[in-house]
């Protein structure tokens, strides 16, 4: 009798520590929350999942670093837990919302009357919509930077339904729309930092490929861990200026807007170690908004202007001749390939190629492209450096595209208006292609 009680005893007292410790976890604030990055191999583009309604819709969008805020076509969108924005509320004024929508059909996400007017917006086919916010239950994943810890809720995350199936036109054949990251406050991570009173901070690390796992998105900031680099990543970033376009890039806005998205101040550039003869006006954003550097995730190569792509091309043909590596017939759209027959070797970041350093604020700080960043297999034995022409009125002089942030850890801290950024993971041994659980 007195041992059954005991284990009685033993039994309540582990179940009560039990619910304890779930409760206090429960309660934990989390310290940054996480979504998955993937990559399509056709379209070359990045996405990522989310989980919002009820009961749960699970969706992926394509991430863009330039858009604006998050879209969605609902046409299969069943939630209980759907609410429109409503014109001229103080969320409609928050999200800058236009105009005002309405529906002649029944109700349901994305035809309801006097809601507030969104505009999604498809870069890949220049499309532009005026539909209506609304607003649901978003389901995030937090962590420490290691591990996955626990599910939360932004309740009423604001988002917009583009029903028109031509908006879907050019979009990974598994995405449903569009997942915006600028600092508009209804981009995803402003709506998931303010949710849950985070730093107003997101780091991306995109991946080459998903056969081995998905890459990160973390809002929120660091520690960043990628196995089997056993240090936080967060304390070996460089840091550089985010800059302000003085004029939106958006592709609607009111005037005297500066732009959301994100630029650096690229100073000069670097082939193997020597300066490339360049216009350093084209590096500089004027008083128009034209030129500079921006980063962005829709491009899957660097563009560049025309008179900086010729001066790069020609550098690096020069510094690969005396490699003794041989040119061959480009590859369209590149104008620099080459014979992978005569690179001699293959190095921890690819192939060994002459490597292209994006000199920033100082010649101390720049970002390094290696071979596995600079170069794209085009062919049998064929390598092409990964960087295109934009033409010679280009509204940006140079937007490094996803070919070139692949493998880096990359934090945007929008409060310091800083870049962090790791160069190459696969310096430590490490990349973007984690196996985590979502």
């Amino acid at each position: 009798m007195a041992s059954s009680s005991f284990h009685l005893f033993l039994f309540f007292v582990f179940a009560s520590f039990s619910l304890s410790y779930e409760a206090s976890l429960s309660k934990q604030k989390p310290q940054s929350l996480i979504f998955p990055i993937k990559k399509d191999n056709v379209t070359l583009q990045y996405s990522t999942s989310l989980d919002m309604g009820t009961p749960l819709n699970f969706w992926d969008g394509v991430i863009d670093l330039g858009g604006q805020s998050v879209w969605l076509n609902c046409d299969k969108y069943n939630t209980s837990t759907y609410r429109p924005i409503r014109c001229g509320s103080s969320k409609c004024k928050a999200a800058k919302g236009s105009g005002c929508s309405g529906c002649n059909a029944p109700r349901r996400p994305g035809c309801t009357n006097n809601t507030c007017g969104g505009s999604p917006y498809n870069p890949f086919e220049n499309l532009l919509y005026g539909e209506g916010l609304i607003e649901d239950v978003m389901n995030v994943h937090s962590t420490d930077g290691k591990f996955y810890l626990q599910q939360s809720d932004v309740p009423h995350f604001i988002f917009s339904c583009a029903d028109s199936p031509s908006m879907l036109k050019g979009l990974a054949k598994t995405t449903k729309g569009m997942v915006g990251f600028t600092r508009n406050h209804i981009a995803l991570p402003m709506q998931i930092a303010l949710a849950h009173k985070l730093p107003p901070k997101f780091a991306l690390c995109i991946p080459s490929s998903t056969e081995n796992g998905f890459g990160d998105i973390f809002i929120g900031g660091g520690p960043y861990f990628m196995p089997p680099y056993p240090n936080d990543m967060s304390k070996s970033l460089f840091t550089t200026p985010l800059l302000i376009n003085p004029v939106s890039t958006a592709p609607i806005y009111t005037e005297g807007e500066p732009s959301d998205e994100y630029f650096i101040g690229v100073r000069s550039i670097k082939v193997d170690g020597k300066l490339v003869p360049l216009n350093a006006s084209l590096l500089a954003i004027d008083k128009n908004g034209v030129g500079g550097t921006k980063l962005s995730t829709i491009a899957p190569y660097t563009i560049l202007h025309t008179s900086i792509y010729k001066a790069v091309i020609n550098d690096f043909v020069n510094k690969a001749a005396a490699r003794k590596i041989k040119r061959v017939t480009s590859v369209k759209p590149f104008g620099a390939c080459f014979s992978s027959k005569t690179i001699m070797a293959s190095t921890r970041t690819g192939p060994a190629v002459p490597t292209i350093d994006l000199v920033l604020q100082s010649k101390s700080i720049y970002w390094r492209v290696y071979g596995a960043n600079s170069m794209v297999k085009a062919g049998k034995d064929v390598l092409c450096l990964g960087f295109v022409d934009g033409g010679s009125n280009p509204r940006t002089s140079i937007v490094l595209g996803g070919h070139q942030l692949e493998n880096n850890l990359i934090e945007f801290d929008l409060a310091s208006s800083k870049l962090g950024f790791s160069s190459s993971l696969l310096l430590k041994n490490t990349s973007c292609s984690q196996s985590r659980i979502f």
